[in-house]
């Protein structure tokens, strides 16, 4: 059994990441920036720190053989663009470093599509696909990873990077595409869509925690994209929430004009993912967009 430290414990993912590695025998240690909250796993030890200002504190505190670094600068409508970025850049590297010099065997961090080159065609392949990050995210993200690449060797550590397309599921941002278009059809508003040509890859953020699960325990190394591969038009997404909802004919396709610098198609190549960490998706699209509909419906003063 490894101990095992979690950063982002209480985000989307982490929340949902803290269970499988429990199940795979694990002790768990997670960090939040507030007190353990009511909804944690039974055998979670939970640590409260801030990573941008105390970036080693836990991993001194807690010394794991394995990290799984979630924890990012995510708010909505800014992460993309947002000087905060930087900072994370630094506090990984940090993180990184006391890691290593705490005894730290393996670190598995979270990575986006958002590094790869947007404008191409057909799946982005890991070590194939041209890196060249459009938004300061994306870059930021990159480089934090080509640093801990390069640095992996000289401090006696195993990098695993997992790079996440596109995720929805409960407890998502309520401005983000899914919960945003739900929220709205189960409040009988209409909703403006562009054409819903653009090709996306979606995963259920239960599947993305499990495959990070999965990736813990590999011997896997370097970028491994964690998605469904399974290239889908965003109108297949938004109609697959009309009809759990039932209202449909709420939605206006092609009342928006495509946004700008907006790829047509971002989707995974996921024989990596397949091969070396042996896991497949479990949740079908329609059948998450049911439950997370559902999920939401249950939470209408939920704030926007």
């Amino acid at each position: 059994m490894s101990r095992v430290l979690v950063t982002g414990a209480t985000g989307f993912i982490g929340r949902q990441a803290l269970t499988p590695l429990l199940g795979a025998g694990h002790e768990v240690h997670a960090i939040s920036t507030t007190d353990a909250p009511a909804w944690s796993p039974p055998g979670v030890v939970w640590h409260r720190s801030d990573l941008l200002s105390d970036p080693a504190g836990a991993v001194i505190a807690v010394r794991p053989q394995r990290l799984l670094h979630l924890a990012w600068y995510t708010a909505h409508g800014s992460f993309w663009t947002s000087p905060e970025n930087l900072r994370w850049v630094a506090a990984t590297l940090e993180l990184t470093r006391a890691f290593a010099a705490a005894g730290g065997e393996r670190l598995v961090a979270a990575g986006s599509c958002a590094e790869y080159e947007w404008g191409l065609q057909g799946p982005c392949v890991e070590r194939v696909t041209p890196l060249r990050a459009a938004t300061l995210y994306g870059a930021c993200k990159d480089a934090a990873r080509a640093v801990l690449e390069a640095a992996a060797e000289e401090l006696g550590l195993q990098v695993a990077w997992g790079r996440i397309f596109f995720l929805y599921g409960p407890h998502e941002t309520p401005g983000r595409l899914v919960p945003a278009v739900a929220r709205a059809l189960l409040a009988g508003r209409r909703v403006p869509t562009g054409d819903g040509s653009q090709i996306r890859d979606f995963m259920h953020v239960a599947d993305v925690a499990r495959a990070f699960a999965a990736l813990v325990d590999s011997p896997a190394t370097g970028p491994v994209n964690i998605a469904s591969g399974q290239a889908r038009p965003l109108g297949e997404v938004i109609d697959a929430i009309g009809a759990a909802t039932g209202r449909r004919e709420l939605i206006d396709v092609g009342a928006l004009p495509p946004r700008r610098g907006d790829p047509a198609e971002l989707v995974a190549d996921v024989t990596r993912m397949r091969r070396e960490l042996a896991y497949e998706p479990s949740i079908h699209l329609r059948e998450g967009i049911r439950q997370t509909v559902d999920w939401w419906g249950e939470r209408p003063e939920a704030p926007g």
